[in-house]
């Protein structure tokens, strides 16, 4: 790497004391917090349906899901992954030039129809425009969102900023999988209306604030057309900042983490529901009967009976821990220069995947999402207060839209491989088609069983119970190891990430 800071003169690599916790609480604008809320009402329709993508691609027709492969799931995750992490690369720069309250307009408006056209059209298709459609407004959303936040605050306060913008985006990842498992239980398409609807909440948060900085975007356009002022064509813009090492060694080194953090939204859902016995942890809150308590089984994510967790209420302990801690842990690694955080952030995330592929047991499976919301929280924010920090003067939307490359590399590998890794090595419907045929039953019967009908037609042809089944399954299988592949794939990134960080060191220094 060298050591020569031409090519990104233009760059604030300063790294500005922090003002204390509560200070810098005070010190947001009111702007800041309208700009969270949108961003927690956005999310709450996200996670809606990205917490329940999965269950709902492999449930069978017959229960109302989609019936399809994980194969075929990857391949929407994928091409959903690859629209919405790369169009902000691009719209970032678009947001910048014509107004960010105009480019969050035109997303919600997108965002409404994909959703719409999950409900219209349940299909592999329908879903799979539809999620083009989410992934398209998602990358218009994101650089407005995330514009309007930086002009809204101060390089003394962005620590705590990132921070508590995180915790209240989590707030909105919390409620939005907890909508989905009650309108699930109803019936899919439910799922999708309600998302719709939510985020239209969003056009009136719109009318409550003035655009930061839009004087001097409006003055930047005057000159540009006056000809005082050279603006070059956007591509040209982008492609010039995308090639300063800087952003090409991010890029590269962080994708290996979003390779990481996207398995566990797009398949520990996947490996909980098939894996899990998550009526341990009822039984041992409530006692074996569970809880007939409707406030309890919303928040925590139970099924209707109130006698087992749900794979989205498993995974909620994510977002739950995030939005009432967050705060702390900027508060800690404010201390810490960022490449440090994030490494020791990365860290603890290969570790609670580490103990995902060791046990399926249910408290262990806790302990591991609350390895890895620590680790997230160390890492996830900190990303938008780097690009933020060093983008320059007019560039902010545009770099924070690069934040969002070693995501996409990383989740639309993720996206295409991860269920590819999962169905090869933990899926549970093949091990059941596999034990059929082991049991005696017919090459023509097996082929004759609906997509994700393997297993109930398997606890049926034996007489066994599903819970003996599926521990005879799990411990003939090596099901552990799509976990530990994707945990290898995290070290890599994680010694990217501290060659990365003395790299910087010695730039700042020099």
């Amino acid at each position: 790497m060298s050591d020569s800071k031409d090519a990104y003169a233009d760059n604030d690599l300063r790294e500005v004391k922090q003002l204390g916790m509560w200070a810098s609480i005070a010190s947001l604008s009111y702007i800041f917090w309208i700009v969270g809320g949108m961003e927690l009402v956005e999310r709450i329709a996200y996670y809606g349906v990205k917490a329940s993508a999965g269950l709902y691609a492999k449930a069978p027709v017959s229960e109302g899901g989609l019936g399809i492969s994980l194969s075929d799931y990857g391949v929407i995750i994928a091409i959903w992954a690859f629209m919405q992490t790369f169009i902000p690369v691009f719209t970032g720069g678009i947001s910048d030039r014509v107004g960010y309250k105009e480019t969050i307009f035109a997303s919600t408006i997108i965002k409404i129809a994909g959703y719409l056209m999950m409900a219209f059209f349940p299909s592999f298709y329908g879903f799979l425009f539809g999620a083009i459609l989410l992934a398209a407004g998602t990358g218009i959303f994101k650089p407005g969102i995330q514009g309007t936040l930086v002009l809204s605050t101060g390089r003394q306060n962005t620590s705590m900023a990132w921070g508590i913008f995180y915790q209240v985006v989590n707030i909105g990842g919390f409620l939005g999988p907890l909508v989905a498992v009650h309108m699930r239980q109803l019936s899919w398409d439910n799922v999708f209306y309600a998302c719709a609807a939510i985020i239209s909440l969003n056009f009136l948060f719109l009318l409550a604030y003035k655009e930061p900085g839009k004087e001097e975007r409006l003055e930047r356009k005057r000159k540009i057309k006056a000809g005082e002022l050279h603006q070059e064509v956007l591509w040209k813009d982008a492609w010039h900042e995308l090639k300063k090492p800087i952003v090409i060694y991010y890029m590269l080194v962080f994708a290996g983490f979003w390779f990481l953090f996207n398995s566990l939204f797009d398949v520990l859902p996947i490996h909980i529901a098939e894996w899990v016995d998550t009526s341990v942890i009822v039984t041992s809150l409530f006692g074996p009967e569970g809880t007939s308590n409707g406030i309890l089984q919303f928040w925590l994510g139970l099924d209707n009976t109130g006698t087992k967790v749900m794979p989205e209420g498993m995974l909620n302990l994510n977002a739950g821990m995030i939005m009432t801690s967050c705060f702390l842990v900027a508060a800690l690694t404010a201390k810490y220069r960022i490449t440090t955080a994030m490494l020791g952030g990365c860290l603890m995330s290969i570790l609670a995947f580490v103990l995902i592929g060791a046990t399926n047991a249910a408290w262990m499976m806790v302990l591991a999402i609350a390895m890895f919301s620590f680790g997230e929280m160390m890492i996830s924010p900190k990303k938008n207060e780097f690009m933020g920090n060093i983008a320059p003067e007019g560039k902010k939307a545009m770099y924070l839209g690069f934040v969002m490359l070693p995501q996409g590399i990383g989740w639309t590998l993720e996206g295409y491989f991860g269920p590819k890794l999962y169905e090869m090595f933990a899926s549970k419907e093949i091990f059941s088609l596999q034990l059929l045929a082991e049991r005696g039953m017919s090459q023509t019967e097996i082929n004759a069983i609906p997509q994700g009908e393997a297993f109930t037609t398997l606890v049926s042809y034996t007489g066994e119970s599903a819970k003996s089944l599926t521990t005879l399954l799990y411990n003939t299988h090596d099901i552990g190891m799509a976990w530990y592949i994707i945990g290898a794939i995290g070290t890599i990134s994680a010694v990217g990430i501290y060659l990365y960080g003395k790299w910087l060191l010695k730039l700042q220094r020099s």
